[in-house]
């Protein structure tokens, strides 16, 4: 039987965008053996708590939104995008109904930022460096990330690689910048520090995310492949232990 991943919408303002985007979430998920449930972004609290009952794990899109920053605390920057409300809510919904029961979190792109807030983080509102982080789907290696030896992200992911160095796609202008409650920081961009990966410091709950987008060459690229496989048998293990 297929382990069931709930993944919200990307972006309830422009459908177009979320159209275009959701379908190689949903096909990294199935290649993982995963079975993805599309949580609707126009769903009350209620439909999403029920969809989300039968998901032994969440997954974090990204998105054309920036978090509203408010959230943390800041004012607007004339370069941050128009918040999500609806993206917003949906995705605290799923990081509470994780964080109560221990589902495993998959974050990606946006699905960090929103993590990182969640978790009373806060984030950089526009990047300024040399490095072009909002490189687009069209460049597939924009620039490497250097990964943290001891974390889970290099243990899993380049468990049959020398280097903790890897190259990867980048379509981002905000990162995250004071880390949330009970996360930390597994990777950088060498080249400038942004902050490239968070992970769970919680044992036993697998939360990680990642600024990146591993979707876009799951199919073809063995790290990006292996970032959906460990989050799917995560998700696995998490359902026999609850069963």
């Amino acid at each position: 039987m297929r382990i069931r991943i709930a993944i919200p919408e990307p972006c309830s303002y422009d459908l177009e965008y979320s159209g275009r985007a959701l379908p190689p979430y949903l096909r990294a998920i199935e290649a993982a053996g995963g079975e993805p449930v599309i949580i609707p972004l126009k769903s009350s609290p209620e439909e999403i708590a029920r969809l989300v009952t039968s998901c032994a794990a969440v997954l974090l899109p990204g998105s054309k939104a920036d978090i509203d920053p408010q959230k943390y605390g800041v004012a607007k920057a004339p370069e941050t995008a128009p918040a999500d409300q609806p993206r917003d809510a949906a995705d605290e919904l799923l990081l509470q109904d994780a964080y109560n029961l221990r589902k495993p979190v998959f974050g990606i792109c946006y699905g960090l930022q929103s993590l990182n807030v969640w978790r009373s983080g806060t984030l950089v509102q526009h990047i300024e460096s040399k490095v072009n982080h909002s490189a687009g789907a069209k460049v597939e290696v924009a620039h490497k990330v250097a990964v943290a030896t001891a974390s889970l992200l290099a243990e899993q992911i380049l468990s049959s690689q020398q280097t903790a160095s890897i190259r990867v796609n980048s379509s981002h202008h905000q990162s995250a910048d004071v880390v949330g409650d009970g996360l930390r920081v597994v990777a950088r961009c060498p080249e400038d520090g942004v902050i490239e990966a968070l992970e769970g410091t919680v044992p036993g709950h697998y939360v990680l995310a990642v600024q990146w987008h591993p979707e876009r060459t799951f199919e073809h690229d063995h790290v990006s492949s292996r970032l959906f496989q460990t989050f799917v048998d995560s998700a696995r293990q998490w359902s026999l232990r609850e069963a």
